[in-house]
């Protein structure tokens, strides 16, 4: 699929089920112009890449404010103000990097919340010399794909969903006093499939998840599993591999999205900006 316009805006597939590149320039998306249609190639896609687009900061939160509203970051210093989020495992940048350390499994941002975050819109400043791909899964597509008699049941299904599970993942053994300030963020219940207002459905899945509500512990992690595994086979996943300067947008209700391995000390940086939340889980 490729179309052309007066302005500079050629759009591509990056793969089948999942993510399209778009060709442009820095002034057609900071005019706005193109934001309608961004936005819905994003919801009918999932992942929009604008390679080597090598927006600033500014820019960068300028653009995120043509397409809704901008999210403002927890923290200090940061609660209202229109600001990039440095992504990196440096902790002289990011006092609070071993929390990122979650984002190397599988899960969708905000199941803490009942409404979470629309998009994430991510730039490359520095990257690793190897590894740091991130990698992306279609979770509309794979509820599609399910077979209809396992999506009857699917339905009336409910998640617990908690942040201290996903800090596990990486850290198997923590302190009791870590485990409570983990546990201090609560928990959240929110359905294993997704009703979107728009008729389409999708998962809700990830690192998160703790056990399905009201089935024994075996049973639920057997099924979180296999519906992970189902939702990120190589049908539904886009795996990009960052050049500097890529920005890349990702739809936050109908995706997953991990980064892969590599090394902590590589300096590796990305930007972050973020787009409220329109619609709750349920």
């Amino acid at each position: 699929m490729t179309v052309s316009t007066q302005a500079r805006f050629e759009v591509s597939d990056v793969a089948p089920r999942i993510g399209s590149a778009i060709q442009t320039d820095k002034a057609t998306l900071l005019s706005g112009a193109k934001a309608a249609d961004i936005r819905r190639i994003l919801e009918q896609r999932g992942v929009i890449v604008f390679p080597e687009i090598n927006l600033t900061d500014e820019e960068q939160i300028a653009f995120t404010h043509t397409l809704g509203t901008f999210a403002h970051e927890e923290g200090e210093g940061m609660a209202g103000k229109d600001a990039v989020y440095p992504i990196t495992m440096d902790e002289k940048i990011n006092p609070i990097a071993s929390y990122l350390k979650g984002a190397f499994f599988w899960h969708i941002d905000g199941t803490m919340s009942d409404k979470p975050i629309l998009a994430s819109i991510m730039s490359s400043r520095r990257l690793a010399p190897t590894g740091g791909e991130t990698e992306f899964c279609n979770t509309y597509a794979a509820w599609d794909e399910l077979p209809e008699e396992e999506k009857t049941e699917l339905e009336r299904l409910k998640v617990v969903h908690a942040m201290w599970r996903s800090q596990l993942y990486w850290q198997p053994e923590p302190s009791h006093a870590t485990l409570q300030q983990w546990m201090s963020r609560g928990k959240n219940t929110l359905p294993l499939v997704w009703k979107h207002r728009s008729g389409r459905k999708s998962l809700v899945l990830g690192a998160t998840a703790l056990q399905v509500e009201g089935v024994d512990i075996a049973e639920s992690e057997s099924l979180l599993v296999r519906l992970r595994d189902w939702a990120t086979q190589p049908q539904f996943v886009y795996r990009h591999t960052w050049k500097l300067g890529d920005m890349v947008i990702w739809d936050n209700t109908g995706t997953m999205h991990r980064a892969l391995a590599y090394d902590h000390k590589s300096g590796r940086l990305m930007q972050r900006t973020k787009l409220e939340g329109e619609e709750a889980f349920a």
